[in-house]
């Protein structure tokens, strides 16, 4: 056997499936086998690789037992000459392995080798080449000398930016998202080291090859794409903590004690600034709008109370009292801010309609509660109404003023403003097309670029693939889809390498599915369609959903005395319905049937009651069962959780399956 790949998984089966389909055309001239060790995933995976890649050897872990140890399973039970640790966020091209495999049985002194990676809008990756993280080096990247010096030899050794990204060099460290190995190398300096859980191993393997006499190899001339971060949010609080524990270990194991705790004193510093650092931005990001609004409506409202009462009320002596500002305009602004975030008007794209929903059932709502208020506390509709026209204008300004001055920015676009190119033959290219209007209704352009020599008579084809950065000018895209059916990985790449700016988006449409694979973050769920009606995914149907669960449960547990004499298992019931009120459960999820978990449905938390408890009077059969959660899921509504409960109040008390 010449060749083992193994890929460690864990919930990023869309990417997974779109690796296995590159790796099999990789490996079709090679003597190989393909290792999947999947980490306990929760979304298909395991049932997508059994049913579509049978001859893949699947280990199915019970537990997240980390990446280290995950591989190591793979590596005991593989037999290649040669083993490569792949992730599932990787693309490659068809002629990827045979490269590296005569580059390797042409140089014996190469322990390992890396190639060139390119993110998803085909930049290169600079982790693609790394050096090893010294007391020096990592002060050099924590404190931005690297960035400054992008090219010195002196303060740019973590990514080697003074070596040329298209030579061949000997690096200090390969990475884990693509990592060949020798057996016989492996042999010597023995597997992934299971302290680091994840990150790290790389690095520490990387170094003990060296340190075992070969050489570790950066080789460009294969390429692949890699989905950089897919399985971790890079800017999380818990993945800098997690990334630099294990630069700590690394330190502690192969450092002197000095530099050990030189470099520990670094690592927890950066950490604790990055911590903050990304705690006080994802703070912001998620804030700043909101309090933007706040500002400003709360502004508008003084004014127009001081121009109300000199103005208007100044010959009947009325003036309102401190706790028109202290306490009722700030309610206002609540209901206000609160409706407009229920109708998606701080989700981005950042859309209009949100904002105007939002504010006609905000103020619908405060003048249905104002007519009930006694005449103490009712001070003026007018205001109200004014106040309601000022918000929504202001709201609507700031939004406006994102939109253009950050128009560049992709996630920033309206989609009526969005222009797509479909790259491939007719028949895959209008699949693909159904499948982007489906999952994104308002796109506003979608043309063709045929995949072939020679441009189509159909007029949406607007010319061959030679003529691409032509089109892409010309029709102002904004992103560009490719046909894996009718492209291969390299024409891809060559594509995206050619084209690549931070202006444009590219996804690839594997073939067969019915989703599309794109950008740099598969935690950007825009950035990853399916064919979802009304999907509940969507955040505002995500929010309307947790509302639901809020509202109902706590009501219920209110009408438990009356409850516990109607639902079987009262005890039971109560227990669902407080884990409900704090986010373990959901009311509502989809019935628990093995078919459904390789269904690209989107994930909801455990139900208590299920689809099928709309119906209690008929005997449903799976398939039926298993269509109903195909629709709860791709075409959300909360009426039907309502219609569900309301049907199903006597199964309450089920016990929820895990």
């Amino acid at each position: 056997m010449k060749l083992s790949v193994v890929i460690v998984n864990y919930n990023v089966r869309y990417f997974l499936e779109q690796c296995l389909r590159s790796v099999d055309k990789a490996c079709e001239q090679i003597d190989s086998e393909i290792f999947v060790v999947d980490n306990n995933s929760v979304d298909g995976s395991v049932d997508m690789v059994r049913n579509f890649f049978p001859y893949v050897r699947l280990i199915a872990n019970k537990d997240n037992v980390g990446f280290s140890r995950a591989n190591n399973q793979a590596i005991k039970q593989s037999t290649g000459k040669y083993i490569l640790l792949l992730n599932p966020d990787t693309v490659v091209e068809k002629d990827t392995f045979t490269k590296c495999l005569a580059y390797m049985d042409s140089r014996a002194d190469a322990g390992g080798l890396g190639v060139k990676m390119i993110d998803g809008q085909g930049r290169f990756l600079p982790e693609s080449k790394r050096g090893l993280p010294t007391p020096f080096v990592a002060f050099c990247k924590i404190s931005g000398l690297s960035r400054l010096f992008p090219r010195s030899q002196t303060f740019n050794r973590y990514h080697l930016g003074y070596l040329d990204k298209d030579q061949i060099h000997p690096v200090d460290v390969l990475s884990g998202a693509f990592m060949w190995l020798r057996r016989s190398t492996l042999e010597k300096t023995g597997l992934l080291d299971e302290d680091y859980f994840m990150y790290g191993e790389d690095i520490d393997l990387s170094y003990k090859i060296i340190q075992k006499g070969y050489k570790n190899i950066y080789f460009p001339k294969a390429r692949i794409i890699h989905y950089k971060g897919e399985s971790t949010k890079k800017r999380s609080v818990n993945y800098v903590f997690t990334f630099y524990n294990a630069m700590v270990i690394f330190a502690r194991k192969h450092f002197s004690p000095n530099h050990a705790r030189i470099f520990s004193f670094l690592i927890n510093a950066a950490v604790w600034f990055r911590a903050g650092i990304s705690l006080l931005s994802g703070f912001w990001k998620k804030a700043a709008l909101p309090i933007a609004d706040v500002a400003l409506i709360f502004s508008g409202m003084w004014f127009l109370k001081l121009f109300w009462e000199t103005s208007i009320k100044s010959m009947e002596g009325v003036t309102y009292p401190p706790l028109y500002m202290l306490v009722i305009v700030p309610t206002y602004i609540a209901v206000w801010v609160f409706s407009m975030y229920m109708h998606g008007g701080y989700d981005r794209p950042y859309y209009s309609r949100g904002v105007f929903k939002g504010m006609i059932s905000g103020t619908v709502a405060i003048l249905v509660i104002y007519a009930l208020l006694p005449e103490s506390l009712r001070y003026s509709r007018a205001l109200i109404v004014m106040g309601a026209v000022w918000a929504m204008l202001t709201s609507l300004a700031i939004r406006h003023i994102i939109r253009s001055n950050r128009r560049e920015l992709k996630h920033y676009l309206n989609p009526e403003e969005k222009r797509y190119l479909i790259c491939g033959d007719k028949k895959e290219s209008m699949r693909v097309a159904r499948i982007l209007k489906d999952a994104s209704p308002s796109v506003g352009f979608i043309g063709f670029g045929n995949a072939g020599a020679a441009p189509s008579d159909d007029p949406h084809f607007l010319g061959s693939m030679d003529q691409l950065p032509d089109i892409v000018e010309i029709y102002k895209i904004d992103e560009v889809i490719f046909c894996s059916k009718n492209l291969t990985a390299r024409q891809i790449m060559d594509h995206m390498w050619a084209l690549s700016s931070d202006r444009m988006d590219y996804k690839i449409a594997p073939e067969e599915s019915m989703y599309l694979i794109g950008s740099n973050s598969i935690s950007t769920p825009s950035h990853l369609f399916s064919v979802d009606i009304n999907s509940i995914s969507r955040p505002q149907n995500r929010r309307s959903k947790r509302f639901f669960d809020l509202v109902a449960s706590f009501s219920l547990l209110l009408l438990s005395p009356v409850l516990i004499w109607m639902v079987p298992r009262p005890g039971t019931m109560l227990i669902n319905l407080a884990k409900v009120l704090f986010g373990q459960y959901s009311l509502v999820g989809y019935h628990p049937l093995k078919q459904s978990s390789a269904l690209q449905l989107p994930p909801v938390k455990n139900g208590v009651l299920f689809p099928g408890d709309g119906f209690p009077d008929k005997t449903l059969d799976d398939n039926t069962l298993y269509k109903l959660n195909l629709l709860y899921g791709k075409d959300y509504k909360v009426s039907t959780d309502f219609n569900v409960l309301w049907k199903g109040l006597k199964n309450l008390g089920r016990r929820v399956t895990p």
